[in-house]
């Protein structure tokens, strides 16, 4: 089948939005004008931000979410030392089972916009922010692989999706665009 019949749309998904078209109780992607009949390629939870991919290809999103790198930027409280990052490199028992090895480590704190509303704040709690880059996606993975070496997640920005990332964008948040499947994978 040629690329053209398929749409691929890159979300930047504000907090606080679900990844799903109808809710009672929830706002959700309904609200930011998609195209219809298309589909997330995984989920950001009501509470992540950051980039959300969107197809109608069914055999791209089965294949993205099998093969293709996700990035993470995670505010986290405190500061976690190499040996508690090398526990999430190596995969740690979650709920749901083992995670896979990830790639993860320390970052400045990125350049991002408030998030509205802003995040719980200590004063005598330190915060510091990690990229994790993972090819699975179990529920809330990112959180519970952060809780289980004791640094709860504050904040989830996806980063990455594939080839495509936010500082390759110029996508403001609650804006999609549609590009073409070669510039994600």
């Amino acid at each position: 089948m040629k690329e053209n019949i398929f749409e691929y749309i890159i979300f930047n998904k504000p907090y606080g939005i679900i990844s799903q078209f109808s809710s009672d109780t929830h706002k959700t992607l309904d609200s930011f004008n998609l195209p219809k009949k298309i589909y997330p390629v995984g989920r950001l939870d009501k509470d992540s931000e950051g980039l959300l991919l969107l197809s109608n290809d069914g055999k791209f999103i089965e294949d993205f979410l099998l093969h293709h790198e996700r990035s993470y930027w995670v505010q986290v409280e405190n500061t976690p030392q190499d040996s508690d990052l090398m526990r999430l490199r190596k995969g740690i028992k979650i709920k749901t089972g083992v995670t896979k090895p990830c790639k993860v480590d320390l970052i400045a704190e990125p350049s991002l916009w408030k998030r509205d509303p802003p995040i719980r704040e200590r004063k005598s709690i330190p915060t510091s922010w990690l990229e994790i880059t993972l090819k699975e996606g179990k529920n809330r993975q990112v959180r519970k692989m952060t809780a289980a070496i004791g640094f709860p997640t504050l904040r989830l920005v996806r980063s990455r999706v594939g080839k495509i990332s936010l500082s390759s964008l110029n996508i403001d948040l609650g804006e999609w665009v549609k590009i073409k499947k070669s510039e994600i994978i």
